[in-house]
């Protein structure tokens, strides 16, 4: 049989009693000289933790139960894990077998006690295949606070007397809707520069820091290593004078955000559009998939982050599908081989971009995919632009029977094309641009153009619309603004607070994720920002706690937790 560790992590005195009690029946069976058999059932229904990868598990594993519960008798056993589940009840019921040596004897044979803990967990799963997840309180090691956190544990039967050890899987409780942004290292210099100080950290859930770049023989690696760590900013040592080797620039300001905001989740986001043509031969091939995900689990923690983004754009067709998803598969298994190594009870999480238009999802397998994702960031921009032959709408939440040339594509197809094939909506994150595309020398909305302009290739920031003389207009079929100057000819499409909150009304409605900007520069501040909107449009954000402990890492001040400036 294999052996697994447990942990109890409530009732403990209930745990203490049993085992006494089931000391005394031994004293009292030993006089009838008699076997015991001693049962007790107790009900926790959310601190219980069970799971090991299945590549660590071996006969050779020996469970210390007595380690953890704090039995006087310093019992040690091996632990059975068996698992049964009705539908009906909507329960998953765990069976661990312990041993307690009782303490007026040293003679197992005839001192010792069977005991079987039942206990059994209230889950929201209708099946034994589905994985389940349990909140726990867990003491922060930087902070000393006790906050509520995430023992993924997912058990089911495999052979008879053998257990499969499934993959630690998201929480199935609903903790908040997600307002998520991408941040570029990019941005952080030139003439339109944004720092993460600027960062609106107290309406967001997730920031997505892109982007990481991608070496030939598939090892992740920072794509500007002064942005990433060396940048100085405002209270920084501007000499390095403080002792050790020490993380500056973003990931500094991302882990201090972390720090004060404990909501606040930061990802490392690799590939993008210019690195994406990296993912083909690195996906192909099963060792470079294997230096891939350990390499992305490593940066990740040398960083501070709470998890990886996978952005290829995109997969050219089924095969390079298939590959994605064995890429996936090794980036779970890293992240969780990494979670049970350090003994960090804590879900790290795997996001993807992903296409909204058919021409690049229907080559993706996002059943496949969906195993090993926990957030799909749906790119639900870029649905017209310099590639298409008429103006339209870049971003509408519909198509729109008026306008049909101008509302090829829509969210909601995308949307609906995603539930279709079995994903379950509340891992969908709805995009939202905060940028516009220029079309110039038109005549309106669904017309030929004659170019885009040298001024970033007709993407226009947010925060710069509508332009002087332009007229800011609104299509009710799609849920989308535009805007158009007489004068000069150019029609611009993007969002606007009032699309923003049609958005926020969409994802409530069909119960999605929530939502996520590209990119942080292009928002405005204040009542007329897009994040505002959307965080004050759904409301409830989610509460699911972040991760600061990073032993491992090769930054000295991220290791401490950022204990000084």
């Amino acid at each position: 049989m294999r052996g697994v560790s447990s942990w109890v992590s409530s009732a403990p005195i209930l745990v203490l009693g049993g085992l006494a009690a089931g000391a005394a029946a031994v004293e009292e069976q030993k006089r009838a000289d008699c076997p015991t058999f001693w049962t007790t059932t107790i009900f926790m229904p959310t601190t219980v933790y069970v799971t090991a990868p299945e590549a660590l598990m071996s006969s050779n594993i020996v469970s210390r139960p007595s380690s953890v519960i704090g039995s006087p008798t310093g019992s040690s056993s091996r632990s059975v894990v068996s698992s049964t589940s009705s539908s009906a009840s909507q329960r998953i019921t765990l069976t661990t077998s312990l041993t307690a040596v009782g303490p007026s004897t040293a003679d197992s044979a005839s001192g010792s006690v069977t005991a079987s803990l039942t206990v059994t967990l209230s889950t929201f799963t209708s099946a034994v295949e589905e994985p389940t997840s349990t909140q726990v309180p867990i003491k922060d090691p930087i902070t000393s606070s006790v906050t509520s956190g995430i023992f993924p544990s997912s058990v089911t039967s495999g052979a008879p007397g053998i257990p499969t050890i499934r993959r630690p899987s998201p929480p199935p409780i609903f903790s908040g809707y997600k307002n998520a942004i991408y941040f570029t290292n990019w941005g952080t210099s030139g003439n339109s520069s944004y720092q993460p100080q600027e960062l609106p950290v107290s309406e967001l859930t997730h920031i997505l820091y892109a982007f990481a770049d991608i070496d030939a023989n598939g090892t992740v690696k920072s794509s500007d290593a002064f942005a990433d760590v060396g940048k100085r900013y405002a209270r920084d040592d501007p000499h390095n004078r403080t002792r050790g080797h020490n993380a500056y620039g973003v990931v500094k300001q991302l882990y201090l955000h972390k720090k004060r905001n404990r909501n606040l989740k930061t990802l490392l986001s690799i590939g993008g559009f210019d690195y994406s043509p990296k993912f083909v031969p690195v996906a192909a091939d099963e060792a470079r998939r294997r230096v891939f995900a350990t390499s992305a689990v490593k940066l990740m923690a040398d960083y501070g982050f709470d998890g990886i983004d996978l952005d290829w754009e995109y997969p050219a067709d089924a095969e390079q599908g298939q590959h994605f998803v064995l890429l996936l598969k090794a980036c779970r298994e890293a992240l969780d081989r990494f979670s049970f190594q350090h003994r960090i009870p804590y879900r790290f999480l795997i996001t993807v971009a992903s296409p909204a238009g058919p021409v690049n999802s229907h080559k993706l397998d996002l059943a496949g995919m969906d195993t090993y994702v926990d957030i799909w960031n749906l790119m639900a921009y870029d649905y017209t632009g310099s590639w298409d032959n008429t103006t339209g709408h870049q971003s509408n939440l519909y198509r729109s029977p008026r306008h049909p040339s101008a509302t090829k594509l829509s969210t909601d197809n995308a949307v609906r094309y995603y539930e279709g094939l079995g994903i379950p909506p509340n891992k969908i994150l709805l995009g939202v641009p905060t940028y516009g595309r220029s079309f110039e020398s038109t005549s309106g909305l669904g017309q030929a153009y004659a170019g885009v302009g040298a001024e970033g290739g007709g993407v226009l920031l947010y925060k710069t619309l509508p332009r002087p003389g332009a007229r800011e207009l609104w299509d009710e079929d799609a849920k989308a603004p535009w805007s158009y100057d007489n004068t000069t000819r150019e029609l611009v499409s993007y969002d606007t607070p009032r699309s923003t909150l049609f958005k926020a009304r969409y994802v409530r409605r069909k119960r999605l994720g929530g939502a996520f900007f590209w990119e942080a520069r292009g928002d405005r501040a204040g009542a007329a920002s897009l994040v505002n909107t959307m965080s004050k449009s759904l409301g409830w954000l989610d509460q699911s706690p972040n991760h600061l402990w990073y032993p491992m890492s090769q930054y000295d001040n991220i290791r401490r937790g950022m204990p000084g400036p």
